[in-house]
């Protein structure tokens, strides 16, 4: 058995991960990365594209923003389309300039590995945590294939389905789950030309979605029934809908579609478990939150666990102060439940009401209409929207439901 010591122990080379790890070992925080998977898969992982203002200011006050501020492309702007009206939001405009970067999670990944290899704490790759255990003691382990070890903290950032959560108390914590009454069909697509901003469809047959992802790929969702399958799904018929959807009454072209490299199903859910700290074990990423892609939000609440976690932990192992690390829990959670709202009020906006309670499908879209053109109108609504769709760190009220 091979043993090792190390002050923080990070199950999970996710974004959360590895910005917590870059900055801990700046800090001359012994830390070290466990993941299971190899490196060429964590690097090959297409997710997330879209970094808040927020996200991009503590990459970058950080040091870890030189690949993204060199290569990502900003965006300023989204367009809803409508009962045949395509309604521009700036929401750049309406917070003060503050914007999107879009620079794919894999790149972002790859950076941060690429930096931390550079620090001498590269990641440990191919190696499967099997246990966390003693979270209640002083020195809570890792335990893997032929190997042990020993943290003076562990921090979980492996997911909803990982170890880290497994080793959660039976009694002592809380898991809040939702269920929404549809599900996403998401696609990764080649295209002949970028997506030029995001746009959301708001359509009888369903929402539909156009996401940037690069000069030559762009990420697209679509409603679908719960419980479908990608096998209902042929090529044929994903880019029928999308063109039927995100084209209705526009005159705008979607890019011409080509392969479809990615075709999921999201079962949309969110969860939220509290507290966040359980003795020496640390929750962060989807391992304490999942949300919905709506809004863009997962990545970046991600990161924003990493940045206090960072602080609390460099603050506590360095200095003694354990102040920020006991109020981690209460403060992370408190921002988690602000993003959910604002997701789930998306949510809300971009698909009609299903069941014996709907409206009429005229009417709901009418009333969604109203509600985005009021986005794009300079005023407090515009305002609260869009401080909190890019993420600027300036957190204004916004929980008035569409309509």
């Amino acid at each position: 058995m091979r043993r090792m010591r190390t002050q923080v122990g990070i199950v999970g080379a996710g974004p959360a991960g590895l910005a917590l790890a870059n900055v801990l070992a700046g800090a001359g925080v012994d830390c070290l990365v466990v993941e299971r998977g190899s490196r060429e898969r964590v690097e090959a992982r297409q997710r997330a594209g879209l970094l808040e203002h927020r996200t991009v200011r503590w990459l970058r006050e950080q040091g870890l923003a030189d690949g993204l501020l060199a290569g990502a492309t900003r965006h300023g702007w989204c367009d809803f389309r409508c009962l045949g009206h395509t309604v521009r939001v700036d929401y750049g405009a309406c917070s003060g300039g503050r914007e999107h970067w879009v620079y794919p999670q894999q790149r972002l990944v790859s950076d941060l590995i690429g930096t931390l290899e550079k620090a001498g704490c590269p990641p440990l790759f191919s190696h499967t945590v099997r246990a966390v255990t003693d979270i209640a003691s002083r020195r809570p382990r890792l335990k893997c294939e032929g190997m042990e070890i020993e943290c003076d903290y562990v921090v979980g950032c492996d997911g909803f389905r990982g170890v880290s959560r497994a080793a959660l108390p039976a009694t002592g914590h809380r898991v809040h789950n939702r269920r929404y009454p549809y599900d996403w069909l998401t696609v990764l697509a080649e295209v002949d030309r970028p997506a030029e901003g995001v746009v959301y469809a708001v359509h009888r047959d369903g929402f539909a979605g156009m996401m940037p992802r690069g000069r030559n790929v762009s990420r697209f969702y679509l409603q679908c029934p719960p419980g479908d399958s990608p096998a209902a799904w042929p090529a044929s018929r994903i880019v029928r809908e999308l063109r039927g959807r995100l084209t209705d009454g526009s005159a705008e072209p979607l890019p011409t579609i080509g392969a479809l490299p990615e075709v999921r199903m999201l079962r949309m859910h969110s969860s939220l478990t509290e507290p966040l700290r359980h003795g020496r074990l640390l929750l962060a990423g989807d391992a304490a939150h999942v949300l919905t892609p709506s809004g863009a939000k997962g990545m970046n609440l991600a990161i924003a666990d990493a940045a206090h976690l960072a602080t609390a932990l460099v603050n506590r192992v360095r200095h003694g102060d354990g102040r920020a690390l006991a109020a981690y829990s209460a403060e992370r959670l408190a921002d988690a439940r602000r993003v959910l709202g604002f997701s789930e009020w998306l949510l809300r906006l971009l698909h009609l009401p299903a069941g014996p309670d709907a409206g009429s499908p005229r009417a709901e879209l009418t009333d969604r209409l109203a509600t985005i053109r009021r986005l794009a109108e300079p005023g407090p609504e515009s305002a609260a929207f869009a401080h909190r769709y890019v993420g600027s760190g300036a957190e204004d009220g916004f929980d008035d439901p569409p309509g």
